[in-house]
């Protein structure tokens, strides 16, 4: 039987390339996107026009979909940009619609899809940050908004076993300006990649991996994976 992924935020960046390494496995994959442009350049993957935060858009697209059973749920729809402003002036809009973005989105569509997933004995991976372990200045909603993901997922993982699974992913650096509408990949330097462990900055293919690796590791609930490529294990000091 083939197994079935639902992505959210599917049509560019992380979300685009876990959903194209997942059909590349043999995977019927649908996807959940915002950006219709990004939407319509899809190719052999089926995506829906969706605002995950919408409580109603999130059911009438489940609706559509009328999944009987899904192997895979990966929540990765969110916000790209971690900086919000100084927080004395951050306002209580901008907080909410990154949380909404990164969190309520992840809620509502675990939620919808928690039969499906309880009949095919599936799995979720919600795509955190190392921002949730670490900070930069200026990223307060961010790094609230993916830490909560990030004690949200063990929480499913108590909730929904044995049943269900649940690990999250905690990305660092990963360089996706390819997998972008019109985008190209970044100019990166000697030093963006030296400054990891691993030799490099990290590729959207190093995240669909493993959440590729998350969907058959059957032992594997409530966890977090770090993918960063060392860069959380520095020990950094000013020079």
């Amino acid at each position: 039987m083939t197994r079935r992924a639902l992505v959210t935020g599917g049509a560019k960046g992380i979300g685009l390339g876990t959903a194209q390494h997942l059909a590349a496995q043999g995977w019927q994959v649908d996807v959940l996107d915002t950006d219709a442009e990004a939407l319509a350049a899809l190719d052999g993957i089926t995506g829906h026009l969706c605002d995950v935060s919408n409580e109603a858009a999130v059911a009438g697209v489940l609706e559509t979909l009328a999944l009987d059973r899904l192997d895979l749920l990966v929540n990765n729809a969110g916000r790209a940009n971690p900086v919000t402003g100084q927080i004395e002036e951050l306002a209580l809009a901008d907080w909410r619609a990154m949380l909404d973005s990164h969190l309520t989105g992840a809620f509502l569509v675990t939620r919808a899809c928690v039969p499906a997933l309880r009949a095919a004995k599936g799995s979720i991976v919600n795509i955190a940050s190392t921002r949730a372990l670490m900070s930069e200045p200026d990223t307060e909603a961010y790094a609230a908004a993916k830490g909560a993901l990030t004690a949200f997922t063990h929480a499913l993982a108590v909730s929904l076993g044995p049943d269900i699974r649940a690990n999250a992913i905690l990305p660092g650096w990963i360089e996706v300006g390819a997998l972008r509408p019109g985008g190209a990949a970044a100019e990166l330097t000697e030093t963006d990649h030296a400054q990891h462990p691993a030799g490099r900055v990290g590729t959207a293919r190093d995240v669909a991996e493993t959440v590729a690796w998350l969907a058959d590791a059957g032992f594997v609930t409530g966890t977090q994976v770090v993918v960063d490529g060392g860069m959380t294990r520095k020990m950094i000091y000013a020079d």
